[in-house]
């Protein structure tokens, strides 16, 4: 049965506690977003404070020049175990604060963000947990970084832990656990930073996150990708708009008995006539590479991950996990006029049902209004390529400097003598030891020769360091750096030779960056600013969990000479120690 079939009408038949416990997120009753925030309900803000204006863009440094607002935003996170069904099948998942996606951290540029999370997963399996604040740099706090294994231990059943960390740049993010791929079970959020703008609109729709959805429990799909025999591919059952969709549930797997309702509600999103809308894109899932459009509107493209860019218009923008771009849209039609929002993982990806939807509204349509709108006619490439470098230009421009190293990091799999199979980098299968976190093990013993399995490059006092991805296999790959930009200075088909142009004229800066199969990336990242130990991986959460990553250790001279790890960081290794005395976590995977 196909989509039109199976939703034949928006109000749904599920309650919004079934499907997305506490959140708001895909209905009319989440907000407009503002341009700021102000701070103790007062006028003071950012602009009568003189903090930024939106020339600001063009002209400031995005990595030095954030304003010092001596402002601390705070939330608390409890994260436990729950039941709902965003696309109508029913499942236990991971929640932050009963919400499914979880709630929105804001901030303004400069701000600090404080968040207190306690690890309520109590039911068995007890599990650990660890956030991670994708995107942000956390200079001079790289044990907030929150990556198990790497920056900290994770956080134990019943224990919490506090994270501070400053907005250094702006835009739109997201939060994730990066304990196993525990946050495909449920565990994410989004995140926004207000700053400058660099192009003008009237409504601020907030964040749209989208995501490949599985019906099994996280972890029975990590136990199947590190199963003995597995051929390196899983299949999501379905795709979600800000955690909605539809199931078919006479689709379901023989012998499932698990609750299905059909005609679950899809999210919902409002446009006024006339205005100018801006629309977050968050690619939060596990593995799919997704191609988003709205029928009959183009989108002017303004940011890509916590970049600002100069302007360009599409009619198709592709995210692979973890990416995030920020688009403008003119609301040209009439009042009453409905829209289908389209999310279509890309032929590159393995799912069942790729296409997800969300319907916009114009103000005066029946809220149960059904689309008629067509899909703009863009056939999909099939490599999942983000695009054309040529059209993605920072706004504040940054030349780079000739490389005092360069890296090559090619990716391949194998199995392993126990026939697991297993990707690698660089040549190298990586695991980390939730109980000794390579910073730790960094900062408390200078020179350390760390073990192959840690995948950890130590780069020294380099300053600037060019790294040569190579992909020779059959699949895309969303290449994460922590701590830092990439600027992406080629990708293409093949192995990269020296032939191929280098753009070292403002090029494109990111967090993630696509690499095709078959294809390559050359990246440059600056390895002098900001002293630690960051992970450099694939952001797909099966890969991950198969070894694909790196450590990338910059200046462990500084590192150990200007910082001492806190002692609240420590107290969550002791309680963690505490926890894995009595109980053996089942880590069966690369632990990230």
């Amino acid at each position: 049965m196909g989509f039109v079939e199976a939703c034949r009408k928006l109000a749904g038949e599920l309650s919004a506690g079934a499907q997305n416990g506490k959140s708001f997120w895909g209905t009319y009753m989440a907000p407009a977003l503002p341009l700021w925030i102000l701070n103790n309900g007062s006028p003071g803000d950012a602009y009568k404070n003189n903090l930024w204006c939106d020339t600001w863009a063009k002209t400031h440094n995005p990595y030095t020049d954030a304003p010092n607002t001596i402002v601390t935003r705070r939330y608390d996170f409890n994260i436990s175990r729950g039941v709902i069904a965003p696309d109508g099948y029913e499942k236990r998942v991971i929640l932050v604060n009963d919400q499914y996606p979880g709630p929105l951290i804001e901030a303004n540029w400069g701000d600090y963000i404080e968040v207190k999370v306690t690890n309520n997963i109590l039911s068995e399996p007890q599990e650990g947990t660890a956030i991670h604040w994708h995107g942000f740099l956390q200079t001079g706090t790289p044990w907030m970084d929150g990556v198990p294994g790497v920056s900290q231990c994770p956080i134990a059943p019943g224990k919490s832990f506090t994270y501070r960390f400053r907005a250094e740049l702006y835009g739109t993010s997201w939060y994730h656990s990066h304990y196993s791929a525990q946050y495909a079970g449920g565990l994410h959020g989004p995140m926004v930073v207000y700053g400058p703008r660099n192009a003008e609109y009237d409504v601020d729709l907030g964040p749209i996150m989208v995501n490949d959805w599985w019906h099994k429990d996280y972890y029975e799909v990590v136990k199947e990708v590190m199963a003995p025999g597995f051929q390196g591919k899983t299949f999501s059952d379905n795709n979600l708009i800000n955690g909605k969709m539809n199931f078919d549930c006479s689709r379901k797997d023989a012998g499932d008995k698990a609750p299905c309702t059909g005609n679950a509600p899809l999210s919902k999103f409002k446009f006024q006539p006339g205005k100018t809308h801006r629309l977050r894109f968050i690619n939060a899932g596990a593995e799919g590479t997704q191609r988003i459009s709205i029928d009959g509107h183009n989108m002017t493209v303004i940011a890509n991950d916590f970049v600002s860019i100069e302007p360009y218009d599409t009619q198709v923008v592709t995210l692979g996990v973890g990416q995030r771009v920020d688009v403008v849209v003119h609301a040209h039609d009439k009042p009453g006029s409905a829209f289908w929002l389209r999310a279509n993982m890309t032929s590159c990806s393995t799912a069942k049902q790729p296409l997800a939807r969300a319907v916009i509204h114009y103000e005066g349509a029946d809220s149960n209004a059904m689309p008629t709108s067509t899909p703009w006619d863009v056939p999909d490439p099939g490599t999942c390529a983000n695009d054309d470098l040529a059209l993605t230009k920072p706004s504040f421009k940054i030349d780079i400097p000739e490389p005092s190293f360069t890296q090559h990091m090619d990716i391949g799999n194998s199995h392993n003598e126990s026939n697991n199979f297993l990707w690698d980098f660089g040549g190298v299968s990586a695991k980390v030891d939730y109980n000794e976190p390579t910073l730790f093990q960094a900062h408390r013993r200078p020179g350390l020769q760390f073990n192959d399995e840690s995948n950890l490059i130590d780069y020294g006092t380099n300053s600037s360091i060019r790294i040569i991805v190579n992909n020779p296999g059959q699949s895309a790959h969303p290449i994460h750096a922590h701590g830092l930009n990439m600027y992406i200075l080629a990708s293409g088909m093949g192995n990269y030779t020296d032939s191929v142009p280098l753009n070292t004229k403002n090029p494109m800066r990111r967090d993630v960056q696509m690499v095709t199969a078959n294809g390559f990336i050359v990246v440059q990242v600056d390895a002098d600013k900001n002293p630690g130990v960051w992970p450099f991986h694939c952001h797909v959460a099966w890969h991950s969990s198969g070894g694909f990553f790196s450590q990338m250790m910059f200046r462990p001279d500084l590192l150990q000479q200007r910082f001492m790890i806190p002692r609240d960081v420590q107290q969550t290794c002791r309680e963690w120690a505490e926890f894995t005395g009595r109980e053996v976590p089942d880590q069966i995977d690369s632990g990230l």
